[in-house]
């Protein structure tokens, strides 16, 4: 009949209020909360291995600089001293020179006066003669090359075929330059050697390093992550890795 009175539609019906949320929607939110919960002895774990892997990245880094400047100060020693051995190997060359040009001129003068019937071949022993030119030659020998020189005579070589043929073939003839240059460059190997190992170390360190960042990856993607195998997943490798790093760091030397 016109003019009777709309009644009000009800609850549930059609023309119910905007902005309510429907019994289902809300019970699909709360679930779909749930799934993004985590369990607290998990929270726990993690915020132990985000932590352990923050202070171990610390380390790692500290130590890598570390080595790095050992072998920074083991190459720049090295090179010093390599440059001081080839400083001590040119010297004693000059000192060799030297031995060896006043070797010869004393074997002329001593043949020429031996020629001229002035002097006699020595026979296992010689006396310098001041007064002749090859003995007063001889005394100006250097003192390193004295002892070559006299245990050269004591094999009579102007007599025995057998003999050395210079005093610089006899174990006596040592040059303490020389023997310096070879111990310095042996130093300088060493020195190398060591600069190389802390490389390697260095890069040891470095690659830990990278094994903690992963760890905090994982464990970022295990906090994001909803509940289920993936979040387990994760989480077991993320642990793994943070083993294996530990152990890693633990068995490497370290530089205070």
């Amino acid at each position: 009949m016109e003019g009777k009175e709309q009644e009000p539609e009800g609850p549930g019906e059609p023309g119910e209020r905007e902005g309510t949320e429907a019994p289902e929607e809300k019970a699909g939110e709360e679930k779909a909360g749930e799934k993004k919960e985590m369990p607290g002895w998990l929270e726990l774990t993690l915020t132990v291995v985000i932590a352990l892997a923050a202070v171990g990245t610390a380390w790692a880094g500290f130590q890598s600089a570390k080595w790095s400047g050992v072998q920074a100060n083991s190459y720049a020693s090295a090179s010093a001293t390599r440059t001081e051995s080839t400083r001590n190997s040119t010297e004693a060359g000059q000192f060799v020179t030297i031995d060896v040009i006043m070797f010869t001129q004393w074997l002329s003068l001593l043949n020429q006066e031996i020629l001229e019937g002035g002097a006699e071949r020595p026979d296992g022993q010689y006396v310098p003669d001041p007064d002749r030119a090859s003995g007063a030659l001889f005394e100006r020998f250097r003192s390193e090359f004295k002892p070559a020189m006299q245990a050269w005579l004591a094999t009579r070589p102007l007599q025995n075929p057998d003999a050395p043929s210079t005093p610089f073939a006899m174990p006596e003839y040592q040059l303490a330059t020389l023997q310096e240059a070879v111990k310095q460059l042996n130093e300088a190997e060493d020195l190398s050697a060591k600069a190389r190992q802390a490389n390697q170390r260095s890069d040891n360190y470095v690659l830990t390093a990278v094994l903690f960042a992963l760890v905090l990856f994982f464990a970022a993607l295990t906090s994001r992550m909803r509940a289920g195998p993936a979040r387990l997943g994760l989480f077991v490798l993320g642990l793994v890795t943070l083993l294996g790093a530990v152990g890693l760091l633990i068995s490497y030397p370290v530089k205070v």
